[in-house]
């Protein structure tokens, strides 16, 4: 991703489930290039859902969210895009269109899943290895998405796959948007920014640092 490539642009942007209270209100942001911003804020800010209305799982009531030609993917604590009725493989095979199945072995195998576990379903994976399945059918993609955006992935990991998410992020060079609590996990992160959300009963959101 170049330094000069803008990846997400919200202009004003406004929502949240209940339509006449957004939790997101009037918010403006654009990343360009490889930054790494942090979102934070306490609890019920809205920072879950302005990862929603980016990936257009909700619609905004105000503004507009400009997703400008970079792809990007989104890795969330419970690995949601795995389907838990399918193995590794055609997981990763269904979210890389085109792949050759030899690449999604080789990738699988990269991220700890070698031989056999490419056909374990994704039903049978602990949570550290979901996370580790997710990073291999996102981050093993082509081209890789120019923006990761992750939601609270530590949450209920052991060491052995926090020590896998951080060294995946240290080898992409591509944006990265995240939401965590985890003080170690944002440290190796190494943010640029901190975007603030303080809530739709206060001002809105700022520039931590």
């Amino acid at each position: 991703l170049q330094p000069g490539n803008t990846v997400l642009r919200l202009d004003r942007i406004s929502g949240g489930h209940d339509r006449r209270n957004p939790v997101i209100r009037d918010l403006s942001l654009t990343i360009t290039g490889p930054e790494r911003i942090l979102l934070a804020g306490p609890n019920g800010c809205g920072k879950t859902t302005l990862i929603r209305l980016i990936t257009g799982q909700i619609e905004p009531v105000g503004g507009a969210v400009a997703l400008l030609p970079v792809p990007f993917a989104l890795l969330d604590q419970h690995a949601g895009m795995l389907d838990p009725d399918q193995s590794l493989r055609d997981n990763f095979l269904r979210m890389n269109p085109g792949a050759e199945p030899h690449l999604a072995h080789a990738t699988l195998a990269r991220f700890g899943f070698r031989t056999f576990d490419a056909a374990r379903f994704g039903r049978a994976l602990s949570g550290g290895e979901r996370l580790r399945a997710g990073l291999a059918c996102t981050l093993g993609a082509h081209p890789v998405p120019g923006l990761l955006i992750l939601d609270e992935p530590t949450n209920h990991l052991d060491l052995d796959a926090i020590a896998a998410l951080e060294s995946a992020l240290a080898a992409y060079d591509g944006a990265v948007l995240a939401v965590s609590h985890d003080d170690a996990f944002v440290q190796a992160l190494a943010p640029d920014r901190t975007i603030c959300l303080p809530g739709p009963e206060k001002a809105e959101g700022g520039f931590c640092g």
